[in-house]
């Protein structure tokens, strides 16, 4: 079937100028120059110290021209905030950074095979998930479907959702699969926290992962502890229904598990990495 959903709580910030690509390059985790026009990058600023700010996906308006822009599309109700920390590091590169959130709807598509003109491109994370787009109010396509039954698409992808799903100054990239929903790459040199990126993939040091549960009783709200005899384990992060996202330590992954009256049965799915016989995330 297929779908379209408006989807409210995502906003845009425009970084424009003849320095885009190189100043972004410098800062986030996946290499900017793979965004094209159909092309868009999934993303993330880190901290100094390597933990997560923010997550975005990066779309090229008007290819990559000195008069073109590069579209973050990120979650509304903070893009002020990404806008103010891009801002920090402008120093004399040739760039302006906007939050353009009034004026834009962000769109998602899934179970079609036509990503729709504008700016618009594929979903990179994952074939399922469809594509995503930052549209003019007066140019959105018509959403079909309620931005729920979209969250209700992403979470059974098992597909993070910005700080419903993601601790600022806390989450580690490869604890929410960046690596493998390719939105952190290895080949493009520095940018501001690469070094304890670097560091968790080579030394094998993730301890926990963002998975599906499936989930018993009433949906714990988010933060909600996650226990195992009583010890606590993680926490629940975004869900809906009977199936959530949580932040899990990895030996934790067998349950059986609880969350304030819920029981919570782990559900990894197959495109996350395989963990070694101890429980611990194999290292590469």
């Amino acid at each position: 079937m297929e779908s379209i959903a408006h989807l409210p709580h995502r906003g845009a910030v425009a970084v424009e100028g003849p320095d885009r690509v190189t100043f972004l390059q410098g800062l986030v985790s996946a290499d900017v120059r793979e965004a094209a026009p159909g092309r868009a990058p999934w993303s993330a600023l880190l901290t100094p110290q390597g933990k997560w700010v923010h997550e975005f996906f990066i779309l090229a308006d008007t290819g990559m021209n000195d008069s073109g822009r590069l579209v973050l599309e990120c979650e509304r109700e903070r893009a002020p905030d990404l806008a103010q920390r891009l801002s920090r590091f402008r120093l004399r590169a040739k760039v302006t950074v906007a939050d353009i959130s009034p004026g834009i709807v962000v769109a998602a598509g899934w179970g079609m095979s036509v990503v729709p003109g504008g700016l618009a491109a594929p979903d990179p994370r994952l074939p399922e998930a469809g594509w995503r787009g930052v549209f003019p109010l007066a140019d959105a396509p018509p959403a079909t479907a309620d931005w729920t039954a979209w969250d209700a698409h992403r979470l059974a992808l098992g597909l993070p959702d910005g700080s419903r799903d993601l601790e600022a100054d806390r989450t580690l990239l490869l604890e929410a699969w960046f690596e493998l929903l390719g939105g952190v790459s290895w080949t493009k040199g520095c940018y501001m926290g690469q070094e304890l990126t670097a560091r968790t993939k080579y030394r094998g040091l993730v301890k926990r992962h963002l998975v599906p549960v499936a989930v018993s009783g009433p949906l714990p709200a988010p933060g909600t502890p996650v226990l195992r005899d009583g010890a606590e384990v993680g926490t629940v992060r975004s869900g809906r229904g009977a199936l959530a996202l949580a932040m899990l330590r990895t030996d934790a992954m067998g349950g059986p598990l609880t969350a304030g009256e819920a029981t919570l049965t782990p559900a990894p799915l197959p495109w996350m990495a395989p963990e070694d016989a101890s429980g611990e995330a194999s290292a590469p």
